[in-house]
């Protein structure tokens, strides 16, 4: 695998030359996770991000009842894991493999180095930075304004990306966390857009037949 052609693909990496890039991927690892092998848990001292190569990655957050949601979805070339290189904290929420995964880990210190041999280069951490903003903003935007059913017919749609035969490797329990709802909540809602023919699910394996009137839920 080409890891500086898979970093250089992301936002973070996109302006670094190509000796950069190399000074940047000497001390990557590669790491093959199984689902539910945790990369990291919430508060954990913080050294690396991530790439994730294959699978998905779930961000999970804890809550004050101490019941788990995943509240991000990363999935092949998504970067993550990138807050302590700014503030030096420790792990804002848990990132857990949903399916068989493949992650590349990159230490702090050698971006770090590129980035004080170059300054310039934190225009490119203020570009995530920014996109980041946006998906909260987007988020809360949902949660105020869009009801379950609409929330879940966006999520429906944006796992789908753009294909209309799918599989989504979430449990119930997982799926309602990442649509910000009870389990039986979504499952009301999953169970009325296949009586009205918008979709099909066979297990995890879902199949989009009237993406235009989801869309219209989705708003």
């Amino acid at each position: 695998m080409d890891v500086a052609n898979l970093l250089s693909n992301t936002s973070l990496f996109a302006a670094l030359t190509e000796e950069e890039l190399k000074e940047v991927v000497k001390g990557h690892r590669m790491l093959s996770l199984k689902r539910n092998d945790e990369l990291f848990k919430e508060d954990a001292p913080a050294n690396s991000l991530y790439i994730v190569s294959t699978g998905r990655i779930g961000i999970v957050k804890a809550f004050l009842d101490r019941k788990e949601s995943i509240v991000a979805m990363m999935e092949g070339g998504d970067l993550f894991g990138e807050m302590g290189l700014f503030d030096k904290g420790v792990r804002s929420a848990t990132a857990r493999a949903l399916e068989r995964s493949e992650v590349i880990e990159v230490e702090y210190e050698p971006i770090r180095t590129v980035l004080e041999g170059r300054p310039s280069l934190l225009w490119s951490l203020l570009d995530l930075m920014a996109k980041r903003m946006r998906q909260t903003d987007d988020a809360l935007t949902d949660a105020m304004f869009l009801d379950v059913t609409g929330r879940c017919a966006k999520r429906i749609l944006e796992l789908s990306q753009g294909s209309d035969e799918f599989f989504i490797p979430l449990t119930q329990e997982e799926l309602a966390g990442l649509i910000g709802a009870s389990r039986e909540r979504v499952n009301k809602t999953i169970a009325t857009f296949i009586r009205a023919r918008y979709i099909e699910v066979n297990d995890r394996n879902y199949k989009i037949t009237n993406r235009h009137q989801l869309e219209i839920i989705a708003g």
